[in-house]
């Protein structure tokens, strides 16, 4: 047995058993995949995939747990090149992060310009993407940290611990008819077209949950991912915006809108880092995770990762 059958079942298994689309993954052909796997098979004696015809349909018991094996042992040999990295390079490598829209925009920026000062050497990729991509690059290795406003419990192989706790605030111009209002009630906000960030997008469930609880009904006058967007369309009075409060924190005092807490009606946020369970992480990767959450100590970072702890509360 050899590492190219082990990637060949665990990338089968990430396209639903499609060896065509396994193939093109891995830039191989499919017949090779085919082979590599029987041959892998009939090295371990038991079928990891029951077939029909030529085609995989399902993974057998077995195979379940011939599949478990794989992912620790590939996990350890991308640990085994970080470790090669960090002593034969030190200072040097590449960092690659994967974020959700308001850690990518709002907290990263002085973290990573931090890091950089400190490993001039390192370089640095950044992808923004949903919270599902983020969850999946970190099980791929195709990115050591990551930063989420929504929860990835559901994705047993990650480990997430809290960064920063935030709410949302009502954001309207001036002249708003909310504008006055110190405690906004989710009536009042209900009699209002309101702009909202996109469904399963920063606290979103938490804000349709409210309303559905109140049994009232948001009049959605525009969606999107990005704050900036926005706030931009709230300043031409197109709704009452709905905001994370970390899209605020570089407004001017003067900035023509008015700023409410809405904490109260839709409860805290919470920012998470995201890691792979197991992982080994650099020395730059560890001083990233303590820019970014300095109240989390090296020796909880350690216990969580070796799977003493997961989805940490602050």
């Amino acid at each position: 047995m050899n590492l190219q059958q082990f990637r060949f079942v665990q990338e089968a298994v990430r396209r639903n058993l499609n060896l065509t689309d396994t193939a093109k993954a891995l830039a191989t052909s499919q017949p090779g995949v085919s082979k590599a796997i029987l041959e892998f098979e009939e090295e371990l004696g038991v079928d990891i995939f029951a077939r029909h015809g030529k085609r995989l349909k399902r993974i057998t018991e077995p195979g379940q747990a011939v599949l478990r094996s794989i992912d620790i042992i590939m996990r350890e040999v991308v640990n085994l090149r970080r470790i090669g990295e960090t002593f034969s390079k030190q200072d040097s490598g590449t960092l690659t992060v994967a974020a959700t829209h308001m850690p990518a925009r709002y907290l990263l920026p002085d973290a990573l310009t931090a890091l950089r000062q400190r490993y001039p050497k390192v370089q640095l990729v950044l992808h923004q993407a949903q919270p599902g991509e983020v969850a999946r690059m970190l099980l791929d290795d195709a990115a050591e940290i990551g930063l989420t406003c929504e929860s990835l419990a559901r994705h047993d192989g990650l480990v997430t611990l809290p960064c920063l706790e935030w709410q949302h605030v009502l954001v309207v111009p001036a002249g708003h008819a909310l504008a006055g209002t110190e405690r906004v009630t989710l009536e009042q906000l209900a009699e209002h077209p309101v702009a909202l960030y996109s469904p399963a997008t920063g606290g979103r469930t938490r804000i349709d949950q409210a309303f559905e609880l109140a049994r009232l009904h948001a009049r959605v006058a525009l969606e999107t991912v990005d704050s900036e967007l926005l706030k931009a369309y709230v300043r031409l009075g197109l709704g009452a915006g709905v905001v994370s409060e970390l899209a605020m924190r570089a407004e001017p005092a003067d900035a023509g809108v008015v700023v409410r807490p809405l904490g109260h009606l839709f409860g805290p946020g919470l920012v998470r880092l995201a890691f792979k369970r197991g992982a080994y992480l650099r020395p730059f990767v560890h001083a990233l995770a303590e820019m970014l959450a300095p109240h989390l100590s090296a020796a909880l970072f350690e216990k969580a990762l070796a799977g003493q702890g997961s989805d940490c509360q602050l």
